[in-house]
C-alpha cells in the first residue's frame, strides 16, 4: 500500500494529468443525489500523493508551483465535467439556436472553474509541509479558492466540496455554527486526512490525522443529532401553503402561443380540493411562471383574484417591466416575484437580485462577442433582465418577515438575508426544467436546503418540475413533491429558530479559522526551512 502512494507521486507526463483528471471526477460522486462520502476520500487522497511528487532535488520554487497549478486544474476539471455535464441539457431546449454550443458549457465552464482549484493547489503546495501539516496546507488553499469561486465574476459556489457533508440531515447542523465554507474546510481536512496513512514518516505521523478527521467526523455527528429536535418544528398560526408545481415542459413554458393555456392549466391545478377539505391562505406558483407581462395583463389578474378565497394571497414569479424612460421603446425588464390579493391588485414585489450570466443576460464586455457568434441568453427578454441594486425583505399578508430568492440566488451563502428586519422565511421560486431529470435539479434542491440549516430559518420552494418542497429551520423535510409530478402540495409553515451563530458571525469565523491555520503552518514552515 505504502508502494501505491509512491507510485502515484511519481508519476509524470500524461499519465500525472489524467491521474489528477480521475480523481476530480470520482469527488463528483459525494455530491449530491449521490451522497456517496467514500468518494470523497477516493478524490482527495490522490490529490494529496500528486502534489508530494510536485517537488524534487534542486528544483526552483517557481517550478514546484507550476506543477501544483497545472495538478488543480486537471482535477478541477474532471470534477467540474463529472459533476456539471447536465448544464449542456439547457443548450437542448432550443436545439435548433443553442445545441452548437453545447460544448462551451460542458467543457467550456468547466475549464474556467478549474483555475480556481489550481490556485488552490498552489497555494496548498506553497504551504506544504510534511506529515499531516500538509492535509491542513491543501484544506487551507482549496478553501480559499472555492471562497474565491463563490464570489468573483458574480460567483458561482456549485457543488462545493462542503456539500459532501451538507447534505446528510446530521452533518449539515454544523453550518449553523460554520456555513457553506466552512463545511467545505472540514470536509478537505476528513477526506483528505487518510493520505497519511501511507506516507508518514513515523507511526504517530501516519495516525494523527486519520484519528483526528475520524474524531471530527464523530464530533460533526454527534452535534447533529444533538441539535436536531426530537420533536417536529411548530407551525406558524393560521397559515396554510399551497404550493403549484405545474410540470411545464421548458420549451412550451416561455412561448406566448401557450400563454392562455398556461394560465388556464395553473387556475385549474390551483383550484384541486386539497387533502381533508384544506383552502389555502397563501398559494405559491414558481419562477417566472408565464411568457407575458403580468402587471399589464388585467384579465389575468382578474382571474387570480377570482381563484383566492377573501384574503388569501397568491405569490408567483413573474417577469416585470419598469415604465420606459424618455426617449426609451421599452423599459428595463426584471426577473420578480409578486404578490397578488383576492382583488387582482398587485401588493408587492421583490426583483432578483443576482442574476445569471448568459442565462438572464449577456456581461456587457462580452456582449459583442456574444452576438456576433449569434448567442443571447437563454430567456427572451429584450436586452436581457437588469439585476435589482439591492436585496430587500419582501412583506407577504399573513406571513412573516420574508427573505426572496429566485433561482440559483438560493446557493449563495452569503446572500439570503437582505436590508430590513431579520426575516423569518426563506421563499425560494425557481425554474428547474432546463435540466430535465438530472443530477442538477437535485443539487439545487440540496443546495437551497443548506441555508436553512445556515440561518436557522425554514425554507418554502416552488419548482416548476421539481423539487418543491417546506423545509424547517434544522433541514428536515416536511413535505415534498419528487421531480417532474404535477401536482400541488399543501403544508402548514415551519417557526423560525434564533439565529445561528453562522448567521450572526459566519464570515468572522471563518477569517478567523483560516487565519490562525495560515499561522499556523507559516509557523511551522519556519521550523521546518530545508523542506521543499
Amino acid at each position: 500500500m505504502i508502494l501505491l502512494a509512491k507510485r502515484v507521486a511519481l508519476l509524470r507526463g500524461w499519465r500525472r494529468w489524467l491521474m489528477a483528471f480521475a480523481a476530480g471526477a470520482v469527488g463528483a460522486l459525494a455530491m449530491p443525489p449521490f451522497g456517496f462520502l467514500p468518494a470523497l476520500f477516493l478524490s482527495l487522497v490522490p490529490a494529496i500523493w500528486l502534489l508530494d511528487g510536485t517537488t524534487g532535488a534542486g528544483l526552483p520554487r517557481w517550478a514546484t508551483l507550476k506543477s501544483a497549478a497545472f495538478l488543480g486544474w486537471f482535477w478541477g476539471f474532471g470534477n467540474f465535467v463529472a459533476g456539471l455535464w447536465w448544464l449542456g441539457a439547457a443548450f437542448l431546449v432550443e436545439a435548433d439556436q443553442f445545441a452548437w454550443a453545447m460544448p462551451f458549457g460542458v467543457l467550456g465552464l468547466p475549464a474556467l472553474l478549474a483555475f480556481f482549484p489550481a490556485f488552490g493547489f498552489a497555494l496548498a503546495r506553497l504551504l506544504w509541509l510534511p506529515d499531516a501539516w500538509r492535509i491542513l496546507a491543501f484544506a487551507l488553499g482549496l478553501t480559499v479558492a472555492e471562497w474565491l469561486r463563490g464570489h468573483l465574476f458574480t460567483g458561482f459556489p456549485w457543488n462545493s466540496p462542503g456539500m459532501a457533508l451538507g447534505q446528510n440531515l446530521w452533518l449539515m447542523q454544523s453550518a449553523s455554527v460554520v456555513g457553506l465554507y466552512g463545511l467545505t474546510f472540514l470536509s478537505l481536512c476528513i477526506g483528505a486526512a487518510p493520505a497519511v496513512l501511507l506516507t508518514g514518516r513515523t507511526a504517530r505521523a501516519r495516525w494523527t490525522a486519520p484519528a483526528l478527521a475520524a474524531t471530527l467526523l464523530l464530533g460533526l455527528i454527534g452535534f447533529g443529532v444533538w441539535r436536531v429536535p426530537a420533536e417536529a418544528s411548530a407551525s406558524v398560526p393560521d397559515v396554510r401553503l399551497r404550493i403549484m408545481q405545474p410540470n411545464l415542459p421548458q420549451d412550451a413554458k416561455f412561448n406566448p402561443r401557450n400563454r392562455d393555456a398556461i394560465m388556464r392549466h395553473y387556475l385549474a391545478l390551483s383550484a384541486r380540493p386539497g387533502e381533508n377539505g384544506t383552502i389555502p391562505t397563501h398559494i405559491i406558483w414558481p419562477e417566472s411562471a408565464f411568457p407575458f407581462l403580468l402587471h399589464r395583463d388585467p384579465a389575468s389578474l382578474a382571474q387570480i383574484g377570482a381563484l383566492l378565497e377573501p384574503g388569501s394571497v397568491l405569490i408567483t414569479g413573474a417577469a416585470r417591466m419598469d415604465e420606459p424612460l424618455p426617449g426609451e421603446a421599452v423599459g428595463k425588464f426584471y426577473n420578480s416575484i409578486q404578490v397578488i390579493d383576492d382583488r387582482g391588485t398587485i401588493l408587492g414585489s421583490y426583483d432578483k437580485v443576482h442574476l445569471v450570466p448568459f442565462g438572464e443576460y449577456v456581461p456587457r464586455v462580452l456582449d459583442a462577442v456574444i452576438r456576433a457568434v449569434g448567442l443571447r441568453q437563454f430567456v427572451h427578454i429584450p436586452g436581457g433582465f437588469e439585476p435589482a441594486e439591492r436585496r430587500m425583505t419582501l412583506a407577504i399578508p399573513g406571513l412573516p418577515p420574508v427573505a426572496a430568492t429566485i433561482c440559483y440566488e438560493a446557493i449563495f451563502p452569503d446572500e439570503i438575508l437582505g436590508d430590513g428586519p431579520r426575516p423569518n422565511l426563506i421563499l425560494n421560486v425557481t425554474n428547474d426544467a432546463w435540466f430535465g431529470r438530472t443530477p442538477g435539479p437535485y443539487q439545487h434542491f440540496a443546495q437551497a436546503r443548506l441555508r436553512a440549516v445556515e440561518e436557522g430559518l425554514p425554507l418554502v420552494r416552488a419548482a416548476n418540475t421539481g423539487i418543491s418542497a417546506v423545509i424547517d429551520p434544522f433541514g428536515r423535510i416536511v413535505n415534498a413533491l419528487p421531480l417532474s409530478v404535477e401536482k400541488n402540495l399543501d403544508s402548514t409553515l415551519p417557526v423560525a429558530e434564533t439565529a445561528t451563530v453562522y448567521s450572526k458571525w459566519g464570515k468572522f469565523s471563518l477569517t478567523v479559522t483560516l487565519a490562525i491555520c495560515l499561522m499556523l503552518l507559516v509557523v511551522r514552515r519556519g521550523q521546518h526551512s530545508t523542506f521543499p
